[in-house]
């Protein structure tokens, strides 16, 4: 049935403050020293007309063949990715991923890039600085986690000895003697996975109450500026009740897991900020061997889809008030899927997740979505060979220039066809930006404008939902010669009705 939704503006109660900087992103770990991440889909995979197969008959392991490849580093120099970073403005990049787990920081070169025992990465001097002056150039936040390995801890066997600094301090010296100091930092990427993520083998999560504990007290003795985020766990909730399917990544896959206040213990440390990573459940990648946690094109516009972001962030809010209470949460890895994302990531109907996501989210609380990545996998803003921005990358950008901060109660109840949320206007001139975003497949939703508004309307080209181009009022969004931005404005339309078009995303200023 097709919905109507009437914008009454001046009915709008106030929610809360967002942080300006809500919309960043992540770069790889593996990005920088360059290493193994996830293969990419074929054009046909992404258009939908080829499948995506893979043969899991022996096992995770041994499917990573087809599933994973060797990448070089990323060259954060380069000149298009630092124009379309920049495009975004002062936001926070996090350097982290399981990876950074694993890395031996050779800052001196004393190596000579060799991987030292216990360790799976090396990082270069001449990395951290392209990571140094990238974060600088787009005046972006620096956030990391460290290293937390056998090499680090000097065993891979029980019992386990308390963490040391000594590799962490290397690094956030270096970057700060450098003049870019780590702003901001969690202790260890995604820990619930115990040895999964890097830890030595047998570590528990009371090993890793009583070493974030150390860490913390390290940070506060010595970078006091830099504020603690944790525990950055995934996998907490399970989400869908028609469905059963769970949110998380990875870890789904992964047999000794804890939970939260599993890592935190009974004397928890002190957090600046609460932080948890969410995705939609595993993609086509990881779907052979966890079917029940990956979900298919055709339920990517569902309701109970588009609910999982938001329930996420219900259920992890009072872990947070528990653990960091008055603390801003944050989700320091999002995405469509885990395992890389899912073949129509780089494509328009990830659009919808993504905005929704953003709109629900600021519903629930103050924070901070750091989307994975920048330009890693098809999840990513950007193609990782060419740079070209994809789809989200573009939604992500309206989204910063137009939504303000004060978050707004809308009073319209969330159904298939109308999923509406409100901010103040980023200008900061009176008035209000609403975001509506049209689910259905095949109804058009009506918008009752009370003013003349301007409007973005957002679509896939020629209607088709798994395209890699993305339409702005029937503008085909692509980068001209010369690395220019396409044409962003809105269209000024009159008081009366205003249509969005079956799976359209539209903002309306007012």
């Amino acid at each position: 049935m097709a919905e109507f939704v009437k914008l009454r503006p001046e009915e709008l109660k106030a929610l809360r403050e967002q942080n300006p900087s809500m919309m960043s992103y992540n770069v790889e770990f593996a990005e920088v020293t360059g290493g193994t991440f996830w293969k990419a889909y074929t054009p046909g995979q992404v258009a939908g007309t080829e499948p995506f197969e893979v043969d899991m008959s022996g096992g995770l392991t041994a499917a990573y063949k087809d599933l994973m490849q060797i990448y070089p580093p990323i060259d954060l120099y380069e000149p298009k990715l630092r124009k379309l970073a920049k495009e975004f403005g002062p936001l926070w990049v996090r350097v982290s991923g399981t990876w950074a787990t694993k890395t031996y920081y050779d800052l001196d070169d004393a190596m000579g890039g060799k991987v030292p025992e216990g360790y799976l990465n090396t990082l270069t001097r001449k990395q951290w600085i392209g990571v140094l002056d990238f974060v600088k150039d787009v005046g972006a936040k620096l956030m990391v986690s460290v290293s937390g390995c056998p090499g680090v801890y000097g065993t891979n066997e029980p019992p386990i000895p308390a963490w040391t600094p000594r590799e962490a301090e290397k690094l956030f010296k270096f970057s700060a003697d450098y003049g870019v100091p780590i702003s901001g930092s969690e202790f260890i990427n995604e820990p619930n996975m115990l040895e999964q993520t890097g830890f030595p083998h047998g570590y528990t999560a009371a090993d890793h109450a009583r070493d974030q504990k150390i860490f913390q007290q390290w940070l506060k003795e010595n970078y006091p500026d830099c504020i603690y985020i944790g525990p950055g766990s995934v996998g907490d909730a399970t989400i869908g009740k028609a469905t059963g399917k769970t949110s998380g990544g990875v870890e789904q896959l992964t047999g000794n897991n804890a939970k939260t206040p599993e890592l935190m213990g009974d004397d928890p440390a002190h957090l600046d900020v609460f932080s948890y990573h969410y995705y939609n459940g595993v993609s086509e990648r990881l779907g052979g061997v966890m079917p029940s946690a990956h979900w298919l094109p055709e339920e990517a516009n569902s309701e109970d889809y588009l609910a999982v972001a938001g329930n996420c962030a219900r259920i992890y809010s009072p872990l947070r008030d528990r653990f960091c209470p008055g603390g801003e949460m944050w989700v320091t890895e999002s995405g469509d899927a885990g395992g890389g994302g899912d073949t129509w990531a780089s494509t328009y109907l990830d659009v919808l997740r993504t905005l929704n996501e953003a709109g629900d989210f600021s519903t629930v609380t103050r924070g901070i979505i750091f989307h994975n990545t920048l330009a890693a996998s098809d999840y990513a803003y950007l193609d990782r060979v060419t740079h070209a921005p994809r789809p989200n990358y573009f939604a992500v950008l309206l989204w910063i220039r137009l939504m303000g901060s004060t978050v707004y109660e809308t009073g319209e109840a969330t159904r298939m066809g109308a999923h509406v949320y409100a901010h103040s206007r980023k200008d900061g001139k009176d008035g209000v930006v609403y975001l509506v975003i049209n689910n259905s497949e095949t109804e058009t939703t009506t918008v009752e404008l009370p003013k003349a508004a301007t409007v973005y309307a957002l679509q896939g080209k020629d209607g088709n939902k798994r395209s890699t181009v993305m339409t702005l009022n029937g503008r085909d969004l692509v980068m001209g010669d010369g690395w220019e931005l396409p044409d962003l404005s809105g269209a000024e339309v009159p008081a009366g009705k205003l249509e969005v078009a079956p799976l359209g995303c539209t903002f309306i200023v007012l």
